[in-house]
């Protein structure tokens, strides 16, 4: 169906919006589409994504997740090319990418020569430069991700106010997760240690420090996040011989984990993709910040800047040294560390209303 104006005035259409990857990337769609649907009851949107991330749409109305199979048949130049085909099938009036990578890339000449209208974020790649650049830094708020992916749908024709966006409902709790967990006779804080760069990421002996000092107050439950096995053996090693921590890594599935995300009371995380999944359920969200920082534009959705919590600039003056955490000088590794254990656990207990 082409993108047109009903007699009414309304916008109608059938879309396809493009990320394909990172999780939290993909998360930070979430509350974008949920803006759009509502603001535009006549659109009908088609995320086009890897199959695992599925689960992150279910509650939004008119959209639904065409998977991207990128390591099996739609693999290099002709994958990309039957994607395309696939695609062109389902009648798309117009194409939303908001990821701009190589395949992104490529995929938009095919649609082009095929007649089909493609837009593309920007990125401030410009801008992210001059942040997290060495010498002449301008540390300056950038535009968030968030407010960019809304601009590429203004740029078709679709102004988007994300600023009051309904967070997602609780999921329920299935007989799995409730035998688990138990009852939610305390806070249920979820703490998520991991990110994909060491500087990025918070020494698991100060985690250690933080899930201590949590548990000895009696008023809190601690549920540990993670994927992989590698992460979760980590993660049982934290739990081990702490009454009330409880190792969730592995134990369910996606669409599982992210109901049992949706009821926690805060979650602490690194500048990674579990902030993203509990902002998009409205859970408070404590982010530690190491070599990268928020002015990047990837801080969670709707989450107030006092949550963030960010290492020694005094003392790490390059910070952001690059907007993913993948470039830093070798003095910055253990940057993170600058932020006090002591000053985590007030947070928390500010967050979740605990004196």
């Amino acid at each position: 169906m082409a993108i047109g104006i009903k007699e009414n005035g309304e916008r109608q259409g059938n879309l396809l919006v493009i990320r394909l990857s990172a999780m939290g990337d993909v998360a930070m769609t979430v509350p974008v589409l949920q803006a759009l649907t509502r603001q535009y009851p006549d659109l009908h949107i088609t995320v086009l994504t890897r199959p695992f991330f599925s689960p992150m749409f279910l509650e939004l109305s008119n959209v639904k997740v065409y998977g991207a199979d990128l390591k099996g048949k739609h693999k290099g130049l002709f994958g990309l090319w039957r994607l395309y085909r696939e695609l062109k099938g389902l009648g798309f009036g117009a194409v939303v990418d908001l990821h701009n990578v190589l395949r992104t890339k490529i995929l938009r000449v095919f649609f082009f020569l095929g007649g089909i209208p493609f837009f593309q974020i920007d990125k401030g790649r410009r801008a992210k430069r001059r942040l997290t650049r060495g010498t002449n830094k301008v540390f300056l708020q950038l535009k968030t991700t968030h407010q960019r992916y809304a601009d590429v749908f203004a740029q078709m024709g679709f102004p988007l106010d994300i600023s009051n966006v309904p967070v997602l409902p609780k999921g329920p709790f299935s007989p799995k997760l409730k035998d688990l967990v138990g009852p939610k006779d305390r806070k249920w804080l979820g703490i998520a240690p991991f990110a994909a760069f060491p500087g990025k990421q918070y020494p698991l002996e100060m985690i250690k420090n933080v899930i201590e000092a949590l548990l000895n107050t009696k008023e809190y439950t601690v549920m540990l996040f993670g994927g992989g096995a590698h992460e979760a053996q980590l993660l049982q090693t934290l739990a081990n011989g702490h009454q009330g921590c409880i190792n969730v890594c592995g134990k369910f599935s996606f669409a599982e984990e992210l109901v049992l995300i949706s009821h926690l009371d805060a979650l602490l995380a690194m500048d990674s993709g579990n902030g993203h999944l509990a902002a998009i359920y409205g859970v408070p969200v404590i982010s530690l910040w190491g070599v990268t920082h928020p002015y990047a534009g990837f801080a969670p959705f709707g989450q107030p800047m006092e949550n963030s919590l960010m290492a020694d600039r005094k003392a790490y003056p390059l910070i952001p040294t690059s907007v993913y955490g993948n470039r830093y000088p070798e003095d910055y590794a253990h940057a993170i560390a600058t932020i006090p254990v002591k000053e985590v656990v007030l947070k928390i207990h500010q967050v979740c209303q605990v004196k």
